[in-house]
C-alpha cells in the first residue's frame, strides 16, 4: 500500500490565483505543507508560527497562514505550513477532513467519506 500522491490547488486568500501542487497524502501531517516558495509567489503572508514534532523526534518552528485550497471544482479555506522551499508538499489532516475526504491506499486515491456528528 504505502504513500501516494495526488495533485492539489493552492490559491491565495481570495481564491484569485492558484497553483497546482503534486502533494504526499499524509494522514500523519496535522496540516498541509507548501513549499514557501509557492505560498510566497501567490502571495500568501504567514499569519502565525506553530511548533512541530518532526518524523526524526525533533522540534521545529514554522509559519503558518490561512489560505484557499481547491480539490475537485471546490474552494475552500484551510491552514497551511509554510515548507522548506523545494520541499515536498503534503497534503495533511487538516484539509482533508475539511474536504471530507479519506485516502484509499489500495487504489491509491482519495474518497468522500461522511462527517461524524458524535
Amino acid at each position: 500500500m504505502g504513500t501516494f500522491r495526488v495533485t492539489i490547488e493552492v490559491g491565495d486568500p481570495s481564491g484569485q490565483q492558484w497553483s497546482g501542487v503534486e502533494a504526499v497524502v499524509d494522514t500523519g501531517a496535522s496540516y498541509t505543507w507548501i513549499p514557501a516558495n509557492v505560498l510566497h509567489h501567490l502571495g500568501v503572508t504567514p499569519q502565525f508560527r506553530r511548533e512541530f514534532m518532526t518524523a526524526d523526534g525533533r522540534v521545529v518552528t514554522r509559519d503558518m497562514a490561512v489560505t484557499m485550497a481547491r480539490w475537485d471544482g471546490t474552494a475552500l479555506p484551510t491552514l497551511v505550513v509554510f515548507g522548506d522551499p523545494g520541499s515536498m508538499p503534503l497534503l495533511g489532516a487538516y484539509t482533508l477532513e475539511g474536504f471530507g475526504l479519506a485516502p484509499d491506499p489500495v487504489n491509491r486515491r482519495l474518497i468522500p467519506v461522511r462527517g461524524l456528528a458524535l
